[in-house]
C-alpha cells in the first residue's frame, strides 16, 4: 500500500493542474499555446527523470529511487505556488515532472518484484487505483479553492501528501530481487520471508531468481545483441503509446475546458471534473478485482471497446452542436463512460504488462524504455489538445482518439500476451526462446 503511494503523487500532479489552467491563464493573460506549454512542461522532466530512472533504480535501489521522487515531489510543489511568471512555472513544474519519472518507474518495478504471482496483477493495479485517486484528490482541492481563484493553494498544497510520503517510505523494505543483485544474499532472504512466510517459497524465488542473475543487466548491450529483447522492449513502447493515446490524459488535463465546451459554468466545470475523478477511482476496483481473474487481453478489449462508444458519442454530440440540458447530460454521460472504460482496462493493466514482459537481466532498461515512451506521449496529448480543438474542431478531435481505440482492439489481439497467473520467469523464458509475442504467456 505505502509502495503504491507513488501513484497519488502521481495522480496528484496529473489533477491539479487541470483545475488551475483558467485561473492561471486570466492572471497572466497568456494564450491557450502557452497553456499547453505549462500543462506539457511536466511530462518533459517526467520524461528525463524516466530515462535516468533505469540507472538509479539498479545503483541505488528501487527504494531509495522513490525517497529521491519524493523530495523532488515536495520542491517541485512548492516552486509552482510560488512561481511570480509563466516561465518560472514551466520550471517548476519540469522539477514536478523529474520526480514523477522517477516515481513512476520505480514504483511498479518495486511491486512487480515484491508481489507474488497470483497476486502481482492486483498489486500493480493498486498503484493505478492511487494515481486516481490522487487525480480525486486534486480535483477536489481544486473546486474548494476555484471559488476564490486561489492557483497558487491549489499547486503547492500537494506538497503535504509528498512529505507524508517520503517520511513513509522509510518503512520499506528494499526489493529482494535488487538485493540479490547486490549480492546481499542474507538481507533479500529475510525480505522474502517477510513477503512470503513460506520458507519453501523462499527458497524456490530466491533460487529462480539467482539462476537469472547469473547473467547481468546489460540492458542495452542486450538490446543491440538479442532480438528477442527488442521485442519486449518494443512492445512497452508500443503498449505506453497505446495507453496516451486513448485519451485519457486529455480528459484529466482538460475537463474543466471540455465541460464549458458543453456549455457548463464555471462552478459545474469544477463539480464535473470532481465527478470524473470519482468516477475514475471507482472503475479502478474492477480492474483490481478482475485483472488475476479474468485476465488482462479480456478485460483491454472491453475497455478500449467502451473508450470508444463514449468517444464516439461525444464527438457526435458535439459535431450537432450540444442544445438544451438533456444533450448536455448525454456527453457528460458519454465522457464518464469512457472514463470507466480506460480506469477498468488500460489505466491499470498497461503499468501490469509493462512489468511483466521484460526479461530480468534488461528489465530496468526495458522498462525505462517504455516509461520515457509513456511521457514523451503523454506531452504529446497534453501540447495539442487545445491546438487540435481550435483547428479541425471539437468534433473531429473526438471521433480521432475514437479511431484509435478501435485500433487498439487489433494490436491487442495480434502483439499483447496474456500473462496473468504465469510467473515472470516463465514470461522471460519463452520471450528468449523465440516465441512469438502473444503466446509468452499462457
Amino acid at each position: 500500500m505505502l509502495a503504491a503511494l507513488a501513484g497519488l503523487m502521481f495522480g496528484l500532479d496529473i489533477g491539479v493542474i487541470s483545475g488551475a489552467t483558467q485561473f492561471i491563464q486570466a492572471e497572466f493573460g497568456i494564450p491557450d499555446d502557452t497553456i499547453e506549454w505549462i500543462v506539457s512542461a511536466m511530462m518533459f522532466g517526467a520524461a528525463v527523470g524516466a530515462a535516468a530512472a533505469g540507472w538509479m533504480s539498479n545503483a541505488l535501489g528501487r527504494k531509495r529511487s522513490l525517497q529521491l521522487g519524493a523530495a523532488l515531489f515536495v520542491v517541485g510543489s512548492l516552486l509552482c505556488g510560488m512561481a511570480p511568471s509563466p516561465s518560472s512555472l514551466i520550471v517548476a513544474r519540469f522539477v514536478l515532472g523529474l520526480a514523477i519519472g522517477l516515481a513512476a518507474f520505480a514504483a511498479p518495478l518495486y511491486l512487480a518484484e515484491v508481489a507474488p504471482e497470483d497476486t502481482r496483477g492486483a498489486m500493480i493495479s493498486l498503484y493505478q487505483l492511487m494515481i486516481t485517486i490522487g487525480i480525486l484528490v486534486a480535483f477536489l482541492s481544486d473546486t474548494a479553492f476555484s471559488y476564490s481563484g486561489s492557483w497558487r493553494w491549489m499547486l503547492g498544497i500537494i506538497a503535504l501528501p509528498g512529505i507524508l510520503f517520503l517520511l513513509g517510505l522509510v518503512l520499506l523494505p528494499d526489493s529482494p530481487r535488487w538485493l540479490l543483485m547486490r549480492n546481499r544474499r542474507e538481507e533479500a532472504l529475510q525480505v522474502l520471508a517477510r513477503l512470503r512466510r513460506d520458507p519453501q517459497l523462499v527458497a524456490r524465488e530466491a533460487a529462480d531468481i539467482e539462476e537469472q542473475l547469473r547473467t547481468p543487466q546489460t540492458g542495452w548491450r542486450l538490446f543491440l545483441e538479442n532480438a528477442n529483447f527488442r521485442r519486449s522492449v518494443f512492445l512497452g513502447i508500443m503498449l505506453q503509446l497505446v495507453q496516451q493515446f486513448t485519451g485519457m490524459n486529455v480528459v484529466m488535463y482538460y475537463a474543466p475546458r471540455i465541460f464549458h465546451d458543453m456549455g457548463y459554468d464555471t462552478a459545474s466545470q469544477m463539480w464535473f471534473t470532481a465527478i470524473v475523478g470519482a468516477t475514475n477511482v471507482l472503475a479502478t476496483f474492477i480492474a483490481i478485482a478482475w485483472v488475476d481473474r479474468w485476465g488482462r487481453k479480456p478485460i483491454l478489449y472491453v475497455g478500449f471497446a467502451v473508450m470508444a462508444l463514449g468517444l464516439g458519442v461525444v464527438g457526435t454530440l458535439m459535431d450537432g452542436g450540444i442544445a438544451g440540458r438533456a444533450q448536455q447530460l448525454v456527453a457528460v454521460g458519454m465522457l464518464l463512460l469512457f472514463i470507466v472504460g480506460f480506469a477498468m482496462s488500460a489505466g491499470p493493466l498497461i503499468w501490469v504488462l509493462c512489468s511483466e514482459i521484460q526479461p530480468l537481466k534488461g528489465r530496468d532498461f526495458g522498462i525505462a524504455c517504455s516509461t520515457v515512451t509513456n511521457w514523451i506521449a503523454n506531452m504529446a496529448v497534453g501540447a495539442t489538445f487545445l491546438s487540435l480543438l481550435n483547428g479541425i474542431g471539437h468534433a473531429a478531435t473526438f471521433w480521432l482518439y475514437a479511431a484509435l481505440n478501435l485500433a487498439f482492439i487489433g494490436l491487442t489481439w495480434a502483439l499483447v500476451p496474456e500473462t496473468s497467473g504465469v510467473t515472470l520467469e516463465q514470461v522471460e523464458r519463452k520471450l528468449m526462446r523465440g516465441v512469438r509475442l502473444r503466446d509468452i504467456g499462457r
